[in-house]
């Protein structure tokens, strides 16, 4: 009979413990309702496991979620999104991570933080400029070489099968230049400056490229060094020569800058398949690249 009221208790202490919240150094009081955990300080603070690089990719099968803090590298917060350590700026709120950018078109793009910027995680695809005057689309190799004002179109002008559902559009330098905007209100084509300001954030040029490209498989193998632990996720959508061809699919990505170098040349940025690297050119400003908007 003993032993009977021994499994009864302890079954109904298992239970209320099961449901109970927790509150540390909280003078007896209950936590706030909406919390299981909750710890009060005004002299001490909430310190999480603190690691390297490596020993955070050791762990096993991590939870998604999971918090460190991690000591080399980039250091700083991270979490375990599921497939990917990502990094927590300490620029944003966790609300900027989530923040929509939309263009004229009504394309909604996520958008994410990192450093004291936040940049659009997607190619732009809009058709317009932010005035609503549309912009050129051109098909054809002979006018695409002829254009000296804003145009776009599509990998090898599939716009189904590929612009819409990944790689986004191609632009020429033009269309970066035109006063009327290509990016949404509040958005822009980052600068020169602002690409050198993410790569250095990502610890440099040799190895930013890594971790901006996306794991995707329409990257050709091998796809060295990808990570994308920047969540940029850069994908090979390859580019448009300024003489109309197209080429570099699945090997290269090719990004925008808003800076030009000379009268008819433009900086801009290069993922290759190959590499961790990031690639620093400067191109004719009748090719048609890829563009990402950052926050104003």
């Amino acid at each position: 009979m003993k032993k009977y009221i021994v499994l009864v208790g302890l079954f109904f202490l298992s239970s209320l413990l099961s449901q109970a919240q927790v509150a540390i150094n909280n003078d007896g009081s209950p936590a706030d309702a909406s919390a299981m955990l909750e710890v009060k300080s005004t002299e001490k603070g909430f310190l999480p496991p603190r690691m390297t690089e490596e020993q955070r990719d050791a762990i096993n099968f991590p939870a998604t979620g999971l918090l460190i803090y991690q000591t080399n590298g980039t250091s700083g917060y991270y979490y375990y999104t599921g497939s990917n350590w990502i990094a927590i700026s300490s620029a944003g709120t966790g609300s900027a991570l989530n923040l929509s950018c939309i263009d004229y078109d009504g394309n909604a793009y996520p958008t994410f933080v990192i450093g004291n910027q936040v940049w659009m995680k997607d190619n732009l695809r809009v058709t317009h400029y932010r005035n609503g005057d549309a912009i050129p689309k051109e098909t054809e190799d002979e006018a695409w070489a002829e254009y000296v004002s804003g145009a776009y179109c599509f990998y090898q002008n599939n716009y189904l099968a590929i612009g819409d559902k990944y790689y986004g559009a191609l632009y020429n330098w033009y269309a970066i230049d035109d006063s009327r905007g290509l990016c949404p209100s509040g958005w822009h084509v980052p600068t020169d400056s602002e690409w050198t300001e993410l790569t250095t954030y990502l610890g440099g040029l040799d190895v930013a490229g890594g971790k901006m490209k996306s794991i995707s498989d329409l990257w050709e193998l091998p796809n060295t060094d990808a990570s994308n632990i920047s969540t940029f996720s850069g994908l090979p959508g390859g580019n448009r020569f300024f003489s109309g061809g197209f080429g570099s699919i699945g090997i290269h990505g090719y990004w925008w800058s808003s800076s030009a170098y000379s009268s008819d040349r433009a900086w801009g940025r290069t993922l290759n398949y190959l590499h961790g690297k990031v690639n620093v050119y400067n191109f004719e400003v009748g090719c048609g690249h890829s563009v990402r908007c950052i926050r104003d």
